[in-house]
């Protein structure tokens, strides 16, 4: 999730995945069930 927030951020400059990004670092990227998670529908497009 972390590698794809960075690399939606570097492509699109959208400041809520740079936030996810960092939020991401701070808990220190917690369990592999997040990232089984489907992307939000506004990701989707």
């Amino acid at each position: 999730m972390r590698d794809f927030s960075w690399k939606y951020f570097t492509l699109t400059g959208d400041v809520e995945s740079y936030l996810l990004y960092k939020e991401w670092n701070r808990n220190g990227g917690e369990s592999e069930q997040e990232e089984a998670e489907p992307l939000p529908d506004e990701l989707d497009g």
